[in-house]
């Protein structure tokens, strides 16, 4: 018993201890995301979407829920930010080729299609954020109009 004691207070130590040392925090420039939408051009219904569904591990503006406090939550959701910004980083649109701006678009609308994005685990701590069917279809419309622009851009061989 008094090694079982130990132990628990070893753990709870080092969780007291943890709760010191924090992931560096993803909170930049809301204008970072000017040039995306200036580009792409999202009705008002898609934008508000992409408000709630996207920025938070797509761009360097995420708004942190309360559990961000307690780690190792913190560094959890650190790497879901790293991960989504590496694979789609609407802050850094601008020096991006249309090849590539394209790609992206075409892999959003499989994602939205397929209901990969916004992943379950986003999803299941913030609930608006879980898209219906509309806004899947309102989403996936711009996307495929952004790409028809893109298509018309010429681009360097």
């Amino acid at each position: 018993m008094k090694l079982l004691k130990k132990v628990f207070l070893g753990l709870v130590i080092i969780c007291v201890v943890a709760q010191f040392f924090r992931p560096e925090k993803n909170v930049g420039n809301v204008d970072s995301l000017n040039a995306f939408l200036e580009e792409t051009q999202p009705p008002k219904d898609v934008k508000l979407i992409l408000e709630g569904s996207c920025y938070d591990c797509h761009s360097d503006v995420t708004q942190y829920p309360w559990y961000n406090h307690i780690t190792p939550i913190n560094y959890w959701l650190a790497g879901h930010i790293k991960e989504g910004k590496k694979h789609f980083n609407l802050s850094n649109w601008e020096g991006n080729s249309v090849r590539r701006k394209d790609h992206k678009f075409e892999e959003l609308i499989e994602m939205v299609e397929d209901k990969s994005m916004p992943l379950k685990s986003y999803t299941l701590t913030h609930s608006d954020a879980k898209l219906s069917e509309t806004q899947i279809k309102w989403v996936i419309h711009w996307a495929n109009l952004v790409r028809l622009k893109y298509s018309f851009t010429p681009r360097p061989d």
